[in-house]
């Protein structure tokens, strides 16, 4: 197989560097959601700037600088997919990122976890190709580990309720076949998204800081595909307040060096 040929040499033909120089005074801890909608949102409730552009391909991504008092955190719309959010996330580690919160919809594969609830994976099992380029070939990587303790007791802390497990992640969302959903829950997984163990992976080979968490949408099951809250409007006021957790524990990890 091509995706166990694991290069680990750090120097590749081409290098976020050789396309970037880093940003003077850009903000260690940046906040990441998938949602157009939510992610606009978010903007409009707080004093922003553009503070730096990137692009993959074929679209531009506009990075934000959201000031709170006195501090200043950074904001950007994730692209959806591995490759590609791999790829702008790369580029804010060289403009200077050292902390990332990224979050976002995701499938659950068990109908008691209600729609908008919040979930923590933990592990991460890699049905994509993206992480292979990053860690040796293993059935999963561990997600978000030394920022998971923090960002339980501050959820606790709010009293906010969560679940925690594996997340399965695939790039074709249109081969999420029966089978391959009951091998993944077999192993554990309770949800599915497109980019978690991609950007774990980045995580534990480029060395920054990951908080990575999901807000159930649509529900996979044996029987029936359940859209719930997916690609809609609804349910905006709970999005918002996950969108504002998301703020506060960024300003929170923000002065907690």
């Amino acid at each position: 197989m091509l995706l166990e040929e694991f290069d680990a040499n750090r120097q590749a033909i081409i290098n976020p560097q050789d396309l970037h120089q880093p940003i003077e005074g850009f903000p260690k801890v940046v906040i990441s959601c998938f949602s157009r909608v939510t992610f606009a949102r978010l903007l409009e409730n707080y004093d922003h700037e553009v503070i730096a552009r990137t692009s993959m391909a074929n679209f531009e991504v506009l990075v934000y600088g959201i000031t709170i008092g006195d501090q200043q955190i950074g904001a950007f719309n994730a692209p959806v997919g591995a490759a590609s959010c791999v790829g702008i996330i790369e580029d804010l580690i060289q403009f200077g990122m050292e902390k990332l919160v990224l979050f976002g919809t995701c499938g659950v594969l068990d109908r008691d976890i209600e729609a908008t609830s919040i979930i923590i994976p933990t592990a991460a099992l890699r049905d994509e190709g993206t992480s292979y380029h990053y860690l040796p070939a293993s059935d999963e990587v561990e997600v978000s580990k030394k920022t998971l303790p923090l960002f339980q007791a501050f959820l606790d802390s709010h009293k906010v309720s969560y679940q925690s497990g594996k997340v399965w992640t695939t790039d074709a969302p249109y081969r999420e076949t029966i089978d391959k959903m009951k091998r993944r829950k077999e192993a554990g997984a309770i949800c599915v998204d497109m980019e978690c163990s991609a950007v774990a992976a980045l995580a534990t080979y480029r060395g920054f800081e990951l908080c990575h968490f999901f807000y159930a949408a649509d529900h996979l099951s044996e029987e029936k595909w359940d859209i719930r809250t997916l690609s809609s409007h609804e349910d905006l006021d709970s999005k918002d307040r996950i969108a504002e957790l998301a703020i506060q524990f960024a300003l929170f990890w923000e002065k907690a060096n």
